[in-house]
């Protein structure tokens, strides 16, 4: 049962008796609903949605009355997964699951391309291979609203509390956080984790040490090293690679504007454009490499950074799209044509940044 003093009661998912009260609050909540309603009926007029409202509510209401428990959500979430992945990919592969013991919790350190899509296709291996799936770490930048809140707690999702201010506040968030992921792990809860904050728009997969550092906020309360704690995280490293990226174009245009104007401004909901574009359009073939438990003595989060960089960029998939973007002309004449036609969506000074982002993943190739 939840109880008030809870540590972790500010960034931690949902527990099984806390899962109705939160589907009735996401359901009670006009701006969820309204979002709904624009994205199903999105050609109807406003009076139509208006009266369609109520009709919404009770079918949620009965579609998830039997949703009780985290479990029965992840089956849940895995049925739109499976039909997601039908319709916008060719298909997904994995390497690596063998080696990994499903009575074991990882922390997974994985490269960040994709916000939903990367930390569903590894709870997606994982979980079709006889794995438990793991608990993500979610920033609250991503958290603006309300009900998106509710969504990512009913889904294994922590908070990352990014926006903490000042020194005080911010090392509390961080230590909670820090005790937070070893609780988990200690208790049988894998996390899946980004390398770095935000997305890898330019392609190069890098970790921040910052990220690293975090992890042992809790060692040294425990008076441990820094290599002996992170030994005892079982960190793994992840590499996505999506053969096509939805959200490419747009991080193209982000990244001309920031070099040309030195910043680049956010529209009000273009996290959550971000997040539909991601799951809902086309990504080709996917490949997700789990790669091997860091057991050395690292003793800086500078030198582990490194040892997960290795493993990401050699265990990264590299496509025909990777290797035309990098300059090898020896590739078919479709991916040619398919690569200029996305070229051609952009303004000339954005191009670059675009076949940057794929072929970065090709030079950084140990």
């Amino acid at each position: 049962m939840t109880t008030n003093n809870d540590p972790f009661i500010e960034i931690r998912p949902y527990n099984d008796d806390e899962i109705p009260a939160a589907i009735d609050r996401l359901v009670n909540d006009e701006e969820f609903i309204s979002a709904i309603l624009k994205h199903r009926f999105s050609n109807h007029s406003g009076w139509f949605r208006t009266l369609m409202s109520p009709v919404v509510k009770i079918y949620l209401k009965m579609k998830w009355s039997k949703l009780n428990s985290v479990e029965a959500i992840q089956l849940e979430v895995k049925k739109y997964l499976d039909q997601t992945l039908k319709t916008t990919t060719q298909g997904v592969t994995y390497s690596g699951l063998d080696k990994l013991d499903p009575n074991q919790s990882y922390l997974f350190v994985s490269n960040h391309r994709d916000i939903a899509m990367d930390p569903a296709l590894v709870n997606y291996g994982l979980f079709n291979s006889g794995h438990k799936t793991v608990r993500i770490a979610i920033g609250d930048n991503l958290l603006k609203k309300p009900c998106a809140t509710e969504l990512m707690k009913l889904n294994k999702s922590f908070i990352v509390k990014r926006s903490a201010k000042g020194p005080r506040e911010m090392m509390k968030a961080l230590g909670t956080l820090s005790a937070y992921i070893k609780h988990s792990l200690d208790t049988g809860h894998s996390i899946w984790i980004a390398q770095k904050e935000g997305r890898a728009k330019d392609g190069n997969d890098y970790t921040d040490p910052a990220i690293l550092k975090m992890f042992h906020v809790e060692g040294r309360k425990q008076k441990l090293s820094f290599a002996d704690y992170i030994k005892s995280l079982k960190i793994v490293p992840v590499a996505i690679s999506y053969e096509n990226d939805p959200c490419d174009v747009a991080k193209a245009i982000e990244l001309q504007a920031k070099e040309s104007h030195g910043r680049y401004e956010k529209a009000e909901f273009e996290d959550i454009q971000s997040i539909i574009q991601g799951i809902v359009g086309d990504k080709g073939r996917i490949h997700v490499a789990f790669g091997d438990v860091i057991e050395q003595d690292f003793d800086t989060p500078e030198l582990l950074a490194k040892e997960i960089d290795r493993q990401v960029h050699a265990n990264y998939k590299l496509f025909p799209i990777n290797q035309l973007a990098a300059g090898d002309e020896q590739v078919d004449d479709k991916v040619k044509a398919d690569f200029a036609a996305k070229l051609n969506t952009l303004p000339p000074e954005a191009r670059p940044y675009l076949v940057a982002s794929y072929a970065n993943p090709v030079k950084n190739r140990p």
